[in-house]
């Protein structure tokens, strides 16, 4: 099997995150063809994005944060394997898009893994465990957050950023992941590619704005919410270090979780159709 070639694409205005996070793509990618673009003035992500779109030249393009840590060396060899099954890969997402907010359906409709630096004391790691279900790659997934997103060139070019509606910084990630997945390209989240994004989200008046955007461009397709008032967005954790984070990233650990999950909050969730199956071993 021949090795795709990759475009990653980051806007940053940030000279010193958008150089180490170049050479931490040129590590992750060592061996296979590919280039980073970085777009320094972009007057919003969607613009930037379909600026470095326009550009690339890999048949894989990743879309990524300037303050992403990906910390699996199997990076390229995990995504030239599973994009020949899937058009758009993330790292956390959910099965039930119900709102502008990618995690607003809850559990057990969320799924992936995302650490962040603790608010409270930075060398320490807060480990979120949306949902492992389909381990190491869960399907059905029908919008993902943008803080790393890898697509098929072809269908990146099918469907594009809005950039006149997202004009701005938020929400360009779910308008672009649900409406691949309104195209019926197929979509999915790693669970299994421990990562660290610097960033938690945020959730200001502008992204109030946005939201109603969105709600306005996709009222009529997005599912009506079939939850109870409880949802649960998962599981958390507090590691002290990257060692010990990394220690606890792996099957096992985050399957048993999963499976935790499923057995403490299914009974809440009489009227939500979305019920993942244990997964091998994790019983």
């Amino acid at each position: 099997m021949s090795s795709p070639s990759f475009s990653v694409v980051m806007c940053s205005i940030d000279a010193w995150k958008f150089a180490q996070a170049s050479t931490l793509y040129d590590n992750l990618l060592a061996g296979v063809p590919h280039e980073i673009i970085g777009i320094h003035d972009a007057p919003s992500l969607a613009e930037g994005y379909n600026r470095g779109l326009a550009r690339a030249e890999g048949d894989l393009l990743i879309f990524s944060h300037d303050d992403v840590l990906i910390l699996d060396s199997a990076f390229a060899e995990k995504l030239t394997h599973r994009m020949q099954h899937y058009d758009l890969l993330g790292f956390a997402g959910t099965t039930r898009c119900i709102h502008p907010l990618w995690f607003a359906a809850g559990w057990p409709c969320l799924r992936g893994a995302v650490a962040h630096p603790a608010s409270d004391a930075p060398r320490n790691l807060l480990f979120n465990l949306y949902g492992a279900s389909g381990w190491p790659v869960s399907d059905g997934i029908e919008a993902i957050d943008g803080l790393c997103m890898i697509v098929r060139r072809e269908a990146a070019q099918a469907v594009g950023f809005d950039a006149r509606v997202f004009d701005g910084w938020h929400l360009y990630d779910l308008d672009f992941s649900f409406a691949l997945f309104r195209a019926g390209y197929k979509l999915g989240v790693c669970c299994d590619i421990p990562l660290i994004h610097a960033s938690s989200g945020n959730f200001d008046a502008a992204h109030l704005h946005y939201a109603e955007r969105f709600t306005h461009k996709y009222a009529q397709y997005m599912q009506p919410d079939l939850s109870p008032k409880l949802r649960p967005e998962g599981a958390s954790a507090c590691f002290s270090g990257m060692r010990a984070l990394l220690a606890h990233w792996n099957e096992s650990t985050l399957c048993r979780a999963d499976l935790a999950l499923q057995r403490q909050f299914a009974p809440a969730h009489p009227a939500n159709p979305v019920n993942p199956a244990p997964l091998p071993g994790c019983d």
